[in-house]
């Protein structure tokens, strides 16, 4: 498949995970694609890699202009870039509280920002957003995570209804829980590491963890001109956890 053919993305955290899989299936389908993270070290051809740290916008703007100049434009940009954390709403001090959130909000804003003038020169503008399952399904232990893709989520509509006559189409994703460096450190830290990921498999219905390069091929999907039709919209990549309801085995 090449509809990605002639386009050119930038994609946000994309040294690992969700990222790094959206990145290469991107340049499979025909884009050229530059990765921004924090330690682009690891990125190899034909991605083009450079430092970024979301937290600074002078970071961001200045890794943005260099890989526009390499790309010669702007098409898409993957807004991944992004922190996990645990606890309740007391667990997290006001640090933890700014930080997450200056990573997983602000992030996306500071990237937006510098993107959109590129975008607005392009005939197949789109942003996509990495959200989660924790915007809109209530989970334990998870209160400032929730809080800041909650934000994200809100931000993807709002940028949808403020871009959309600019011809920049703006939508998200929503990963269950994924098996992500950051999802393995959280069971590497269990008192149990099986019996925890044996737990994180069965909240999903589809009886185990989503694939990052599952969740690449929706960002694909709603970055790619065929969605041409297609935004202000969440697709939940979480192997049912949010829309099903199943009865317990046996009954």
């Amino acid at each position: 498949m090449s509809d990605f053919e002639g386009l050119t993305a930038l994609v946000t955290g994309g040294g690992s995970g969700i990222g790094r899989a959206t990145a290469e299936l991107l340049a499979e389908r025909g884009a050229r694609v530059a990765v921004l993270d924090l330690d682009p070290s690891g990125v190899r051809k034909p991605l083009l890699g450079y430092p970024a740290d979301v937290t600074d916008d002078a970071s961001v703007r200045a890794a943005v202009a260099a890989a526009v100049t390499d790309l010669g434009g702007l098409d898409i940009l993957v807004n991944n870039a992004g922190v996990g954390a645990q606890g309740t709403v007391e667990d997290n001090d006001d640090a933890e509280w700014h930080r997450v959130l200056d990573v997983n909000v602000l992030g996306m804003v500071r990237a937006a920002r510098a993107v959109l003038p590129h975008l607005r020169r392009s005939s197949h503008a789109a942003i996509v957003n990495t959200c989660s399952i924790a915007a809109t399904a209530g989970l334990p232990q998870r209160a400032l995570y929730s809080a800041t893709k909650g934000a994200v989520y809100s931000l993807t509509l709002a940028m949808a209804a403020d871009h959309v006559r600019e011809g920049i189409r703006v939508n998200c994703v929503n990963p269950g829980t994924a098996d992500t460096p950051w999802v393995g450190r959280l069971l590497d830290a269990a008192d149990d590491p099986a019996a925890e990921r044996a737990a994180l498999e069965a909240r999903q219905p589809s009886g185990r963890l989503v694939g990052a390069d599952e969740v690449a091929g929706a960002i694909a999907y709603l970055a790619s001109p065929l969605s041409g039709a297609t935004t202000g919209t969440s697709l939940a990549v979480d192997g049912g956890m949010q829309g099903l309801r199943l009865r317990p085995v046996g009954r």
